[in-house]
């Protein structure tokens, strides 16, 4: 399922991006995720939604962060991840809908070593399948160094 090999700290670029694979949304998915997550009406009733202003049932945006994240790691990149340090500048651009299919375009935004690991913040942009952006963010990750070869 990788399309990367795993990336230690020292192998990011400033610069360099990563695209993922994609991730359609079925209706189902969404709704069953709103219940158990995000129980707002037009998450999780369709007659509320088709008369909100977003005219039908839309994805949480918690649910198009998680998917999103799925997807980079499954991409393989950053299988040497240690964990994250946060989320900054998260901003839901475009409703998703059921149907939509997303793809993470990922940048490597900034690099600090810190002793045994390293920090490497990323900016995602999630777009659908028509290449608008539905979701922006940094992400801060908390990688591993390359083991001494000693």
């Amino acid at each position: 399922m990788s399309r990367y090999a795993p990336h230690w700290f020292e192998d990011f670029e400033i610069g360099q991006v990563f695209e993922s694979a994609r991730y359609t949304f079925s209706e189902g998915s969404m709704v069953d995720f709103a219940f158990q997550w995000d129980p707002q009406p037009f998450h999780i009733d369709k007659v509320y939604a088709e008369d909100s202003v977003y005219g039908g049932l839309i994805a949480s945006g918690f649910q198009t962060l998680l998917a999103a994240f799925r997807l980079v790691y499954q991409s393989g990149v950053f299988g040497h991840n240690r964990g994250g340090r946060g989320i900054d500048d998260l901003r839901w651009a475009k409703a998703v809908k059921a149907g939509d299919t997303i793809q993470v375009k990922v940048t490597v935004a900034a690099k600090q070593p810190a002793r045994t690991t390293g920090h490497v913040a990323v900016d995602y942009e999630v777009v659908d399948q028509n290449d608008e952006t539905v979701l922006t963010a940094r992400l801060n990750y908390v990688v591993a160094k390359r083991p001494d070869e000693g």
